[in-house]
């Protein structure tokens, strides 16, 4: 149990008077000299002024000095002082006393001093390594207040940045006052340290440009620890709105530089069909040396790019529409089964040249065929049938392609799996990033880059995701999955 400050006080001098009786007591026993008493007495006093302050160590001295002169100092056992010698050595006591005392308490002042100093020095280190691990910007102005006031142990801390225009605080809500005299001071309208609530408070320079302000309560920390704390602050409000401004300009930068991406793709794209259209139409219009087979042959040159343009149309309408966040999921009972059935006769041109595998496993596959889910079958078709036609594109004629699928806890899972050329490990982490083709992909002429995007989305809109493994040489596997939905859900409305 702590003992009050009046109770602490109380025992130290109590302390004090027994130990000085106590040592008077033990030369006095051993008849020493006077000489030898002064320098025991002063050791004592010495010994008080290092340990406990030069109050109680002029208190020991002066009984020391009483002690001192009534036992050792003739006339003994008398308080009077008789001789030029005894008033020298009273004196000379006295005085070695206080200088002594005085230069105890000092070390003991410096001591002290260099101990605070040095938690100073470490707070300080703690609160610079705190903010420098912290990675996220907003994160670090979030915290900063109760990071100071857990760290130099202060009853409430309340930050102030100016360019956000906005409060952070350690404690409950603040009174408008407090607010009022932070925004005040960074405009150089309030110059008063102290503002209501017993805060103690300090402009954020960054240069001549003032970044904020921060009040601090109690007012215990020196002014240059306060100071330090104050230029950490600012450097870090200024870290923290450089690194916000420049992952706005990356943003910005990636935005444009999409944009260039999906122009100069759907440029290039775009003209191939449109350059063989124009010149079979061409072609057609003059009609010169030209056969029924060739006639035939050019139609169906138009009819195909057509229908190539027509779905890089389709693909940058999709894009356009998930970049917009407007696709909606509709959920409709439907048997799983079905909808790979209808995927493959909607592929059948595709996949003319290839054998197709339908796999549904096992118990849940009974389950599929008699028990409809709830999914969109637009959406996870349109999946289907991006997977199906990629599957085809990278499948020599006569391979095989694997679809599948199977319940899984409560997920609706399903797999496209070709034995075709694989894709390269280098670009499997990126092949659902938009506009982006691999080696493989660049190789075959055809294509955006963005299917695999846009499969990605759709299954994202869906509460769903998909993932895909592969080695150079040995096929690859596309695993997607949507929330197994067994029964009408309840509508929101």
């Amino acid at each position: 149990m702590k003992l009050p400050s009046y109770a602490r006080d109380i025992t130290h001098w109590l302390a004090a008077t027994l130990f000085a009786v106590a040592i008077t007591s033990l030369l006095v026993w051993l008849g020493v000299n006077s000489t030898t008493a002064g320098m025991v007495f002063l050791v004592l006093v010495v010994c008080f002024a290092a340990q406990t302050g030069i109050r109680l160590a002029l208190y020991v001295a002066l009984l020391s000095a009483v002690a001192f002169d009534y036992y050792f100092l003739p006339p003994f056992y008398s308080l009077r002082i008789v001789g030029i010698e005894a008033w020298v050595a009273m004196i000379s006591f006295l005085l070695s006393c206080a200088l002594v005392g005085r230069l105890a308490e000092r070390a003991r002042g410096q001591a002290r001093q260099a101990e605070q100093r040095r938690e100073d020095v470490e707070r300080l280190y703690e609160l610079s390594q705190e903010m420098m691990l912290q990675e996220d910007a907003a994160g670090l102005i979030h915290d900063l207040p109760h990071l100071i006031g857990r760290i130099f142990e202060l009853d409430g801390v309340v930050l102030y940045v100016r360019d956000l225009d906005e409060f952070y605080t350690s404690t409950s809500e603040l009174p408008m006052s407090i607010l009022a005299s932070l925004r005040a001071m960074t405009l150089g309208q309030n110059p008063t340290q102290v503002i209501p609530g017993a805060f103690t408070a300090r402009t954020l320079m960054m240069g001549l440009r003032p970044v904020g302000a921060l009040g601090l309560r109690p007012d215990t920390l020196s002014r240059e620890v306060a100071t330090a704390i104050s230029a950490q602050v600012a450097i870090a409000l200024t870290r923290a709105t450089a690194i916000e401004t420049s992952a706005r300009l990356e943003a910005a930068h990636e935005a444009d530089r999409l944009r260039s991406a999906l122009i100069d793709s759907l440029t290039h794209e775009l003209r191939t069909p449109l350059t063989a259209i124009r010149a079979a139409a061409t072609t057609l219009i003059e009609g010169e040396g030209l056969d029924e087979a060739g006639r035939l042959e050019l139609a169906a040159i138009i009819d195909e790019e057509s229908s190539r343009l027509d779905r890089l149309i389709g693909e940058a309408v999709e894009m356009a529409e998930i970049d917009a966040n407007v696709v909606q999921v509709h959920l409709a009972p439907q048997h799983p089964r079905a909808m790979l059935d209808q995927a493959i006769e909607e592929s059948r041109n595709a996949l003319a040249a290839h054998r197709v595998v339908v796999a549904v496993e096992g118990a849940a596959g009974q389950n599929q065929q008699n028990n409809p889910a709830w999914f969109d079958p637009h959406l996870l078709g349109r999946v289907l049938r991006h997977l199906l036609e990629n599957a085809a594109r990278y499948t020599p004629a006569g391979g095989r392609i694997l679809l599948g699928s199977r319940c899984s806890g409560d997920r609706l899972e399903f797999r496209v799996e070709d034995d075709g050329e694989g894709i390269d490990a280098a670009d499997l982490p990126f092949i659902f990033d938009k506009f982006y083709r691999g080696k493989n992909g660049a190789g075959k002429g055809k294509g955006t880059g963005m299917g695999l995007a846009i499969t990605r989305a759709i299954l994202a809109a869906h509460g769903g995701g998909i993932e895909a493994e592969s080695a150079p040489g040995h096929g690859a596997c596309f695993r997607f999955w949507v929330p197994l939905v067994e029964k009408e859900p309840e509508s929101k409305g």
